[in-house]
This record gives structure tokens, sequence and C-alpha cells, in this order.
């Protein structure tokens, strides 16, 4: 009996689900950044598969600003019907309503119901190689000797860089002035340049000026360090115990979205992120992907927002 039971009750999920994406719409994905960027990239190769397994047209619209924020908004406010999903970055979901505590317009705890854990990558620590420094420890010496004549890029205040590089300082006990940039582009010609000496970044806009020995590598903020970075060792293991700044993405959907829609996302999410093809793409971009259950990405926002709530109240940092 319980058996039977059991069998129907998966059936009437699954009927669910599918009945409330009539074929006849489509599916929206927010990316909350612009054309060419990472998560648009990696939202655009988990798009296609998820289209063809749900049997489903799924749109991807780029709405960028404020770091994110304006298009993670607009999903936050958006009917919970499951045709409006969100694939964004860690920053709009944690380190967001504490910069912008009063213009936010959303709650990502309250206004958005998590579907998985999409992938993760770890950011590396990239020097000018202007500076002839080969080992953190060199370049920790070199600044205290030198306070506040260093200095570093980010995409400004309360970016993942930013924030990267303040709680590194802090560890280090050094001094850096912070250049803010437009863009990580805009950070790497300044590098290339001399202009600044220091950096937080993701691995793939690194990673080819260091192979070909214009920037210099320290290390890596995370243990669980990508397969593609060999020889880069972890800041945990340089001296930086329990040293963790990851970037990652996640996809999520409206809060109030049936529940029986969140699990089949995950689940298919799941199933297609761990397929040779999506790894490998992923793992090109230096992201490791991942698939988890919508608990897992909840306890990852939690535990994020209180590591970065730390960092940035000890800077008084607010951005509205």
């Amino acid at each position: 009996m319980l058996r039977h039971l059991f069998f129907f009750l998966i059936a009437l999920f699954a009927h669910n689900a599918w009945a409330a994406w009539p074929a006849d719409r489509p599916i929206h994905l927010i990316v909350p950044f612009p054309a060419g960027s990472s998560p648009d990239l990696l939202a655009r190769q988990v798009a296609e598969p998820l289209s063809q397994a749900l049997k489903q047209n799924i749109v991807i619209e780029n709405k960028p600003g404020v770091g994110g924020n304006l298009g993670t908004r607009f999903v936050a406010r958006a009917p919970s019907d499951g045709y409006t999903l969100l694939y964004t970055i860690n920053g709009p979901l944690v380190t967001a309503p504490t910069l912008y505590k009063k213009t936010l317009g959303y709650d990502p705890a309250a206004d958005l119901a998590p579907i998985t854990l999409v992938a993760t990558s770890p950011n590396v620590l990239v020097l000018s190689a202007s500076l002839q420094i080969n080992s953190t420890a060199e370049f920790i010496e070199r600044a205290r000797a030198r306070p506040n004549v260093l200095n570093y890029g980010s995409v400004g205040a309360g970016s993942a860089a930013h924030l990267a590089m303040e709680l590194f300082k802090q560890q280090a006990g050094i001094e850096l002035l912070h250049v803010p940039y437009a863009s990580f582009p805009q950070i790497t010609t300044a590098m290339l340049a001399g202009d600044i000496q220091a950096s937080f970044m993701v691995p793939a806009i690194a990673m080819p000026q260091a192979k070909e020995g214009k920037l210099k590598v320290l290390g890596v903020t995370s243990r669980l360090a990508s397969a593609s970075l060999p020889g880069v060792a972890p800041l945990a293991a340089q001296g930086f115990e329990g040293f963790e700044a990851i970037s990652w993405h996640a996809m999520l959907a409206p809060a109030g979205t049936d529940p029986a829609i969140l699990l089949r996302l995950q689940q298919v999410l799941s199933e297609i992120l761990a397929t040779p093809p999506i790894k490998d793409k992923f793992s090109a971009q230096y992201f490791s992907a991942v698939g988890s259950t919508a608990q897992v990405l909840r306890e990852l926002m939690q535990t994020e927002k209180k590591r970065w709530d730390e960092v940035m109240t000890r800077l008084n940092l607010s951005l509205d």
C-alpha cells in the first residue's frame, strides 16, 4: 500500500510540474549581467539542455545593472508561476542586502526560492609582473615595508574582489590602496601597464595572461581549487588558515513557486550538470559544475552572508 502511495505522489508531482508549463509559452531565464559575461556564458550552456529536457522554449534575458541587483529584483517581483527563473552569482544574493539596505528592493531569503547551486570557482590572487614578486610571502613583505604605496584594483566597493582583498589585508596585516574600475578587462589593462599592482580575479580572466608571463598568480582562494589550476597553492595552505573566497552561480525562482516545479528543475539541472560535456565546458571557464539540493544552496547563502557581513561591518561599508 505504501509503495503504491509513493508512486502515486511522484506521478502527481510530475503531473503538476508539467501542467504548469504549457508548450505555447516560453520560460524566461533572467541573467542580471551583460551578454558575454561569465554568468551569461554558463547560463547559455545550461539553458539548451534544460530546454530539451523540459520540452519547453527557454529565452535568456540579460537585465544588467547595479551589480546584478536590477535583474534579481525583477525576478523577486515576478509572478511565481514557473515562467520566470533567475541565473545569478553570489553578489546579489549575499552582499547586496548589506550594501543596499535602503534601496535594494528585495530580500533574497524571503523573495527568492533556491533551486540549485550550479557551479563554483575559486578566485586567484594576481600581481603585476612588473613587481617581480614570485610568492605570497614576498608580496606581504614588500607591502609591509611600503604601507599604502602598493595598490589593488576591483570592480567597485563591495564587489567580490574588493571584499576578498580586504579580508586578505586584515589577515596579512598589510595596507594597500583600493582603486575601483568599471570592469575586469580594465583592471587587467591597468595591471599590465603597471598602474596597479594586485587584484583578486576569477581564473578565466587571469590565467590566459599568467600563462604568457604577463601576470603572476600567487595563490587560489579555496582548498577546493579547480583541477585546471595545477601548481597554484591555496592561500589557506600559505599561512591563511580558513581563507575562503569563492565565486558561485545559482539558479532560483520567485518565492511561492510550486514546490513541484522547483523539485523538477532541481532534478533535471543536477542531471545536466553531471554530464561530461557540461562539466568540460564549465571547466574550460575554470568553474566546477555542481548541481545541489535547494537546501544546500540556502545554507550556502546563509554562510556566505555571515562571512562577508563581518567584513563589511568592519569596513562600515554601505552604498546607499
